[in-house]
């Protein structure tokens, strides 16, 4: 029987909270296999991210060349990318190794409201990358960045703006409602044919660090284990919304704290 493996393309949060450290504890707790390909260093905690060190691109395209010369990767996460050469470094080992089922959450703004992204690598981020994805995650602020507008404030502005993502070339987008001021956190999928509206319940928590990084792996996780896309989605969403329910369980930092990765096991 394979043993079901993911691969995050992200950056390492020093807090465990975000990043590959996030990534890696859901890849497990969905029971898959989970191997890295570290993009940056940060220093943050709870509070907001202190410095950035940034993986050189060729030491970013040895990591991918590494991992997917080696093992049977059933999906890809991708999140923070800071800089124009290390997206197209990505791209480019995407290519070299065919791998298509890649989920992409375009991580632009720490939930501490610190800028993970350089202006300059938007452009960059659109061209090049996002054709590769099999799935867009964004959230409300990075949706409009992404299509340089304002974010949406309703749940119709959501459905235009997925649609304009669409053309940007991923085969799917979720856009994510958990910045709106609705009652219910309501996310967003299209895919050019099935579209869902997945509401949750707005939860009460300061804890939400490391959400967006959560749900995209979830996602991945579903896919390495052979879930089509939809049912992929629909079971990140509601591992993600127990991971909020269950965050205040946790005492972690004295700022945004973060999700409960494995609040089905702890006690």
């Amino acid at each position: 029987m394979r043993t079901p493996i993911a691969v995050t393309i992200a950056g390492s949060d020093s807090s465990g909270g975000a990043g590959i450290q996030a990534d890696l504890k859901t890849f497990a707790a969905f029971g898959v296999y989970g191997a890295s390909v570290i993009t940056a260093l940060t220093a943050q905690n709870t509070q907001g991210v202190k410095a950035i060190q940034d993986v050189p691109p060729d030491f970013i395209a040895a990591q991918m060349d590494a991992v997917f010369s080696d093992l049977a990767v059933g999906a890809v996460k991708i999140g923070m990318l800071s800089q124009p050469a290390v997206i197209r470094a990505v791209a480019a080992g995407l290519d070299r190794h065919d791998q298509t089922d890649v989920v992409l959450d375009p991580v632009m703004i720490a939930a501490s409201g610190d800028r993970l992204l350089v202006p300059e690598a938007v452009d960059v981020l659109r061209r090049e990358l996002i054709p590769h994805a099999l799935v867009i995650t964004p959230n409300l602020p990075e949706a409009a960045a992404l299509l340089d507008t304002a974010p949406a404030t309703n749940e119709g502005e959501m459905r235009d703006q997925v649609e304009h993502l669409l053309a940007l070339g991923p085969r799917a987008v979720l856009i994510k409602g958990g910045h709106s001021a609705a009652p219910e956190s309501v996310d967003i999928f299209f895919d050019g044919t099935v579209e869902l509206r997945l509401p949750a319940p707005r939860i009460d928590t300061n804890n939400t660090h490391g959400t967006g990084c959560t749900l995209s792996s979830a996602i991945a996780a579903g896919l390495a284990k052979g879930l089509k896309l939809v049912e992929a989605i629909g079971e990140a969403k509601a591992y993600v919304t127990l991971a909020i329910a269950g965050a205040d369980r946790l005492t972690i930092g004295s700022g945004h704290g973060p999700v409960h990765h494995f609040h089905a096991w702890w006690r």
